[in-house]
């Protein structure tokens, strides 16, 4: 019964623990954007085409891998997600001068 009562409580406490961490969070990316709007999809691990790279940062974390390549009048990078396997990535997002404008997303 004791074992009961101690996992209750373990399970309420992480339970606070992770919304009071959403609630900091959401509090942080409001402070640092100013609009409801893109804050929900930033804490929702959505990226969009026009999203800045500090945008797609707070969304989605650090690339485990990035391609640059500066060209004349841009700098593109593609920014790699969930290695399948050595040199291979589930996603790859691709950033002109740290905006956004596509991606590819293999199905699992």
């Amino acid at each position: 019964m004791e074992y009961i009562v101690i996992f209750g409580l373990i399970v309420a406490a992480s339970l606070w623990y992770s919304s009071h961490k959403k609630k900091v969070r959401r509090q942080r990316l409001m402070t640092k954007y100013g609009d409801a709007d893109l804050v929900d999809r930033i804490m929702d691990g959505l990226f969009w085409q026009g999203q800045t790279d500090e945008q797609l940062l707070d969304s989605i974390g650090q690339p485990l891998d990035v391609d640059s390549k500066v060209m004349r009048a841009f700098t593109r990078k593609i920014w790699k997600y969930q290695q399948t396997g050595k040199g291979r990535y589930a996603l790859r997002i691709t950033l002109e001068n740290d905006i956004v404008v596509g991606w590819d997303k293999k199905s699992s």
